[in-house]
């Protein structure tokens, strides 16, 4: 019988577990089983965090957006009400650009609503 001799592929197995570790610190770098279970949980927080990431977004996007219709004498619901009314399709992410970053465009939206 041949003898089958499995160092590389065993090497190739820890190398892609050490490729996901770097930048952590100490043996959760250096040795395979810890950094094996380093890389597991933080695989796993990656995963829950990008789906974290998008309802905070849209939290940070609300209150932009709340603040700077409250500066023109209107609530958000109101605004958001008025907006679909008028059958104007704008997400909060856009609405958010507008307030901050073209102020009179979002007051003439804002006038435009208000009608």
């Amino acid at each position: 019988m041949v003898r089958v001799k499995r160092g590389k592929m065993g090497h190739r197995r820890h190398k892609k577990v050490f490729d996901r570790a770097k930048g952590f610190r100490g043996s959760l770098k250096k040795l395979y089983r810890v950094s094996k279970e380093a890389v597991t949980h933080a695989m796993k927080h990656a995963t829950r965090d990008r789906r974290l990431r998008k309802r905070d977004m849209r939290r940070l996007w609300v209150t932009r957006v709340g603040i700077a219709v409250k500066e023109l004498g209107l609530s958000y619901s109101k605004f958001i009400n008025a907006l679909k009314k008028k059958n104007v399709l704008i997400n909060r992410k856009m609405l958010s650009d507008l307030a901050i970053f073209d102020n009179a465009a979002f007051k003439k939206l804002v006038e435009f609503i208000s009608q």
